[in-house]
């Protein structure tokens, strides 16, 4: 039998948003219904040493009410009158606080009020977060993607998302979500069978049970990820970075692309993309780009230590093909993009300059038998196809001397350490680097993948599952963390288990990188 999304959603979130604790807080009674009340409670992203966007969804036409404080009591709490969340935005909605302390915890409490009574508003739910250092201070931060694919969702008896629950142990300043937080293009069904004779079981909803096309549909994957008592307590403590890859809308789709599936009614890539990049944007915490309101790349800044670019390698790619044709006349990250990140690197000051990429460099990942997904084709020679705007990009780093430069992926559902080296490739015109991959939160695990050889990438570590598609059951979950020294400007790089244990750390000096 099939669970329903709205009963399991309001029963948990209100288990693990405390709502019930916080109302004796509240100065009124609050009010009861529906409309009034945070349906999959609350989360805070793209936060900045000044400000940080919080996020909620209502039951219903609802205004957004945010308190700030210092203090975890709500001691002097500032409020925040937010927008009014209306069923044009399936009742989500986000606001930007602003004009905060650097270095800073902050309580916030989002509350449901009744648009046309002030004094009437629902059960209060409760987050925190971190604002981003504006001097030198210690970093910690985490990162992999992949979020319920191949059919693996919330399985009470596995523990769910537990994932999330060893990140938010580590309390790190931000969580990067590398792409593929949902799979609009998976079902999730009630059992799948596993190779030694058992059984994987999920929470099932009737949005997870085909194919994302509707808005609706796409809506309703990021609904189901928010049922996860663990992801829901991840969200509201834990500030985000999220970028999108391929199965936010569908598996290695590129503009212009007519499906050949016989599972879509709605063929046309560039309308499904559409859909999915509004329900993207309803249901992230990521704010928008004062320039282009619906761009997914952009920079982040965390003080004198670090910058983070976040690149967009889904939007602006050319069709995938056999990625053998003469540089400039393919890309992955377009013309502008391209130029954008380059000069965002050279005005950069951060010892580190993180780049994260929601694809490998040097992995070949395919897309059928004869193209490609990702950068690599595999023949090891001089760049071709998308390879030459990684290599525009790492020409140019080198020329200008920029140093500290480190590429953050996950995608290919294992966890590894690559090491690029310019005395083993066959375009050596950059400097050393490193790119880290890890992966999935909670999905099928894969790999490993081969490697090409164009840039001269070194496996220094892997761990992959014995088989394709393998359960959390049968092979963890990965997922990375990164910790920046303030004294020595040290970056440690670890790739842990689902349960955190270290399997593989390395030391990066920013004098030797």
């Amino acid at each position: 039998m099939k669970t329903s999304l709205r009963v399991l959603s309001r029963r948990d979130i209100l288990m693990a948003g405390g709502a019930c604790a916080l109302a004796a807080c509240s100065p009124k009674r609050p009010a009861s219904g529906a409309p009034l009340e945070l349906s999959h409670g609350v989360q805070c992203g793209d936060v900045t040493a000044s400000s940080a966007l919080v996020w909620a969804r209502a039951g219903g036409l609802a205004r957004m009410r945010i308190e700030t404080s210092l203090d975890e009591s709500m001691k002097a709490a500032r409020t925040w009158n937010g927008p009014v969340l209306a069923a044009e935005t399936d009742f989500t909605g986000k606001y930007i606080l602003s004009d905060l302390p650097a270095d800073s915890v902050i309580h916030y409490r989002v509350t449901m009020v009744d648009p046309s009574n002030d004094s009437s508003w629902g059960p209060p739910v409760v987050g925190r977060f971190q604002t981003a250092p504006a001097q030198a201070k210690d970093i910690r931060f985490v990162w992999s993607g992949d979020l319920a694919g191949q059919g693996y969702g919330i399985n009470p008896a596995y523990g769910g998302y537990r994932i999330f629950k060893t990140m938010e142990a580590l309390n790190p300043l931000f969580f990067l979500c590398s792409g593929d937080s949902i799979y609009a293009d998976g079902e999730i069904p009630e059992t799948i069978a596993l190779p030694n004779g058992t059984e994987w079981r999920n929470i099932v909803s009737e949005e997870k049970s085909k194919v994302a096309e509707t808005l609706d549909e796409f809506r309703g994957n990021y609904k189901y990820n928010l049922l996860d008592t663990h992801f829901r307590s991840f969200a509201s403590k834990i500030a985000q970075v999220i970028q999108w890859d391929d199965h936010e809308v569908r598996n290695n789709w590129y503009p212009g692309q007519i499906l050949d599936d016989a599972r879509y009614t709605e063929k046309r890539i560039t309308v499904l993309a559409e859909r999915a990049k509004r329900a993207f944007l309803e249901y992230m915490p990521i704010a928008p780009n004062p320039n282009e309101a619906r761009r997914v790349y952009r920079t982040m800044h965390y003080g004198p230590l670090l910058d983070l670019f976040v690149l967009d390698m889904r939007t602006y790619r050319n069709a995938n093909d056999e990625n053998r044709a003469p540089p400039p006349s393919e890309g992955i990250l377009g013309v502008e993009q391209v130029q954008w990140l380059k000069r965002e690197l050279e005005a950069s000051r951060a010892t580190w300059k993180v780049i994260a990429s929601d694809m490998p460099i040097g992995l070949v990942v395919r897309d059928g038998n004869t193209r490609f997904e990702a950068v690599a084709q595999g023949d090891g020679g001089p760049p071709l196809g998308r390879e030459g705007e990684i290599a525009e990009i790492l020409s140019f780093v080198h020329q200008k001397k920029i140093p500290g430069l480190v590429w953050l992926t996950a995608d290919v559902h294992y966890t590894a350490a690559h090491y690029y080296n310019p005395d083993k490739a066959a375009f050596s015109d950059f400097t050393p680097f490193w790119e880290f991959v890890s992966g999935p939160l909670n999905a099928g695990g894969f790999g490993p993948n081969d490697l090409d050889a164009t840039f001269g990438p070194e496996v220094k570590f892997v761990k992959a599952p014995s088989r394709q598609s393998a359960s959390p059951l049968e092979t963890s979950p990965y997922f990375g963390e990164v910790f920046i020294e303030a004294y020595s400007k040290v970056m440690t790089v670890t790739l842990r288990d689902t349960d955190g244990a270290a399997l593989y750390s390395v030391r990066l000096d920013p004098a030797t990188s």
